[in-house]
């Protein structure tokens, strides 16, 4: 593991990576905090800052373009942007339980999968992690991915039992 390719990325990749760092370590204490009080809603409001710093800065990041400076991956990045109106527009309506799964949505389904596909080799967190080795970038893919699923299926199976 060698931090020379992260120290020597763009300001743009740097503020990318460290709004996804933010939004990865506190989605999680937002998700399992069962306490909804003023700690929630200001850590929230750091979480939701974060993710729309990571998503807006994506575009600026053309380094694996497909489509004129874009790839599939900003693909995500709209669809986070979107999630986060969702989500905050629902709780300003007093929609909890609508904001609620599109925060979880976002976690799950956006967030964790864009930070899967930043360890395919050539990329600067897949350098950062495995740089003599980059092949083994897909096996924290593999089980991010997984653990992804792992998700979508337990909460299909909580929507199958009856009320």
């Amino acid at each position: 593991m060698t931090s020379t390719p992260f120290l020597t990325a763009s300001l743009l990749v740097q503020l990318h990576a460290f709004g996804a760092m933010i939004a990865l370590i506190l989605g999680p204490v937002l998700i399992a905090r069962r306490r909804r009080d003023r700690l929630h809603k200001v850590l929230g409001y750091v979480w939701v800052l974060a993710m729309g710093g990571a998503a807006l800065s994506s575009f600026g990041i053309t380094d694996f373009a497909m489509i004129g400076p874009f790839s599939p991956i900003h693909l995500l990045s709209v669809l986070a942007l979107w999630s986060i109106w969702t989500g905050m527009s629902r709780i300003w309506k007093g929609d909890v339980a609508g904001h609620r799964d599109a925060m979880r949505s976002l976690y799950w389904r956006g967030l964790l999968v864009a930070a899967a596909f930043n360890f395919l080799p050539g990329r600067v967190i897949n350098r950062t992690f495995f740089d003599e080795t980059r092949e083994l970038g897909y096996v924290p893919l593999a089980l991010i991915l997984t653990l992804i699923l792992w998700d979508v299926w337990r909460q299909r199976r909580g929507q199958m039992r009856p009320a």
